[in-house]
């Protein structure tokens, strides 16, 4: 499992222009069974997304996409994390 911990570098004006965009691009990797979780950090200066994937070049191929990461409006870290303990409602989903 990958954390993206997106960090916004705009106001928030020009990012609101792009965020249904951005909302689009997260149903279409949800659809595929890719993203998990996702959401804003609180206070506001820029969101996570929880991603299964196999590798972290997968992630970044995927981020490519992003209208935040396309347009230069936010940047973004990824955490490769493997998953020892869970609450076992999430066993079919991460596939242990």
């Amino acid at each position: 499992m990958f954390i993206i911990d997106l960090n916004y570098i705009v106001p928030l004006e020009e990012l609101d222009h792009h965020m249904a965009e951005h909302v689009k691009f997260l149903h279409k990797y949800y659809k595929k069974g890719i993203f998990v979780a996702s959401g804003r950090k609180v206070p506001r200066t820029g969101g996570i997304i929880l991603a299964l994937a196999d590798d972290e070049a997968a992630v970044k191929k995927i981020m490519l996409e992003d209208p935040f990461t396309r347009h230069e409006l936010a940047e973004y870290t990824l955490t490769h994390f493997l998953t020892s303990q869970y609450h076992p409602d999430l066993q079919t989903l991460l596939g242990q």
